[in-house]
């Protein structure tokens, strides 16, 4: 039961943790566009040249 002691306020951290990642992404605009991949990997224009 000791164990607990210890489990508890670590997952409770990493899930504060993972929400701060959460929500500094989306403050960052991480998750502006999330149709655009979708429609940029349909379309016919590739670009398979370095950008220089």
């Amino acid at each position: 039961m000791d164990v607990l002691g210890i489990l508890i306020p670590v997952s409770l951290f990493l899930g504060l943790v993972g929400l701060a990642a959460f929500f500094w992404m989306l403050k960052r605009g991480q998750f502006e566009d999330p149709e655009g991949d979708a429609n940029r990997i349909l379309s016919d224009d590739y670009d398979d040249h370095p950008k220089i």
